[in-house]
């Protein structure tokens, strides 16, 4: 087996030598299914309640995925407005650092006010956790552009809209990948939170419900589903940076 092949299937060996760590200490010591449930128990409630959590799922899915697109529509406008001036940068930077400082969770209870028990809540809680990292990293982008290559491209005619354009988005793109696999997780960590509080269906009511019914089995398996659908959307984005940045990882594909 090869470099590359360790690589590869180096998750997945660390991930079932951790399954039978879990299961081994679960049998052993007879810790309650009630308490802490072992591997095989999450499997078994996984499988009896599959319809259940596949719907809850989809919600949770859906839901994440229109706050993450609000989250990328609004964090490039402002991104690439606080990277593209040095005005914008000094005046808007420090309050959005601010207001990610914020728990997001405290804005639940306000949006249930304003929009209702629901979807709403839950897709602006996606939203609100997840468009700093891409704000910051379209800006930090775009702010860094060298300034020599600035002068050069000034020099030979370009005006400050074609360098941003031409030169400065592009440049980008690593920081703008990086920010969405970031973001991603952070989405679903805001929809799950929301619907805790917030809403009749999705994981994060899946996992409230079967809490208060003992049944810990399940609310690990609807943590491992949110963790999966995370998993797959970082991989997404993994694949998509490397087939359009190809340019950026040289370096990285040589080892």
């Amino acid at each position: 087996m090869n470099k590359k092949q360790i690589e590869i299937w180096s998750p997945w060996l660390l991930l079932l030598l951790v399954l039978v760590l879990w299961q081994i200490i679960c049998s052993g010591f007879g810790v309650s299914e009630f308490i802490f449930p072992s591997p095989w128990r999450i499997w078994t409630q996984f499988w009896e309640f599959r319809d259940t959590i596949a719907g809850h799922a989809w919600r949770t899915y859906w839901v994440t995925m229109v706050g993450f697109g609000l989250a990328i529509v609004v964090g490039v406008l402002l991104g690439f407005l606080i990277g593209s001036s040095r005005l914008a940068y000094a005046a808007v930077y420090p309050l959005m650092t601010a207001f990610n400082a914020l728990p997001k969770a405290a804005f639940v209870p306000i949006l249930v006010v304003w929009f209702g028990i629901g979807a709403g809540p839950a897709i602006l809680t996606a939203f609100l956790i997840s468009f700093f990292p891409i704000m910051v990293n379209i800006a930090t982008g775009l702010a860094t552009l060298e300034p020599e290559l600035e002068d050069v491209l000034r020099v030979l005619g370009a005006k400050r809209w074609d360098v941003l354009i031409k030169v400065g988005l592009p440049r980008s793109m690593p920081y703008f990948y990086g920010s969405l696999k970031v973001a991603i997780t952070l989405a679903f960590v805001g929809t799950t939170v929301s619907e805790m509080t917030a809403a009749n269906e999705g994981i994060g009511y899946l996992l409230i419900s079967a809490g208060s019914s003992m049944q810990m089995g399940l609310a690990f398996a609807g943590l491992v589903v949110v963790g999966a659908m995370a998993m797959v959307m970082y991989e997404l984005f993994s694949a998509l940076e490397k087939h359009t940045t190809a340019w950026a990882h040289r370096g990285s594909q040589d080892h």
